[in-house]
């Protein structure tokens, strides 16, 4: 996949780091003297592009004509915004991703300026911090769906009100599905009548809701 990143700061960076070890192509656009000297010493020097990034022209020699993503990690959001917009409705770039440097500014992110993919790092912090407060005990492996579901991991622990009850009769939201069991280090496919025993570590995927029914059940 060819990814076209706007921002050399420690974000775009770390980012074009980790695509080219995953064998992508990757062009990386900065303007800035001093970060450049740095990008230097970090990326190859083919994977960087010296230029304005919201610089059409510039765009254009960076190849933006081929990315099949557009990621936009400048620190302004006025310049991300804008880098999206043309992306999408003069290029046609398939997928724009935005980081939102200030959370007032969170609303304009979305379809108006092309932007799929917001990253508020504010709101994605306070959401992990919630949920290490209010999901006792569940380990979230991982996020689906933008965030909207969860690949989770509990262990029943010795008081649970599921110990003993089969899944069938949990009562379970409809959002909320047991994908394995794991019992004594061996797999466990969960049916209907298939009982929970203290010490089972249990992987379902379910939406918020659905997560915080299954930590006052395992819990």
């Amino acid at each position: 996949m060819f990814v076209l990143i706007a921002g050399g700061g420690r974000t775009g960076s770390q980012l074009a780091t980790f695509l080219l070890a995953q064998n992508h192509q990757v062009r990386l656009i900065e303007h800035r003297r001093e970060v450049l000297s740095r990008l230097h010493r970090d990326l190859p020097t083919e994977a960087i592009y010296e230029g304005d990034e919201i610089d059409p022209l510039i765009l254009e020699q960076a190849g933006i004509h081929h990315a099949q993503a557009l990621v936009a990690c400048t620190t302004s959001d006025a310049d991300n915004l804008i880098i999206c917009f043309l992306a999408r409705s003069r290029y046609a770039v398939p997928r724009t991703i935005a980081r939102t440097n200030n959370p007032r500014a969170a609303w304009l992110f979305d379809q108006k300026f092309h932007v799929d993919v917001a990253l508020n790092q504010a709101k994605i912090l306070s959401t992990l911090i919630e949920e290490e407060m209010s999901l006792d005990g569940v380990n979230v492996l991982l996020k689906l769906q933008r965030g909207h579901y969860s690949l989770i991991e509990q262990k029943i622990a010795t008081t649970a009100k599921a110990v003993g009850a089969a899944i069938k009769d949990l009562a379970l939201p409809q959002e909320c599905v047991i994908a394995a069991i794991i019992r004594q280090g061996k797999v466990v496919v969960p049916r209907g009548d298939t009982t929970f025993e203290v010490g089972d570590e249990v992987l379902a995927v379910a939406d918020h809701p659905g997560t915080e029914k299954l930590a006052t059940l395992f819990t």
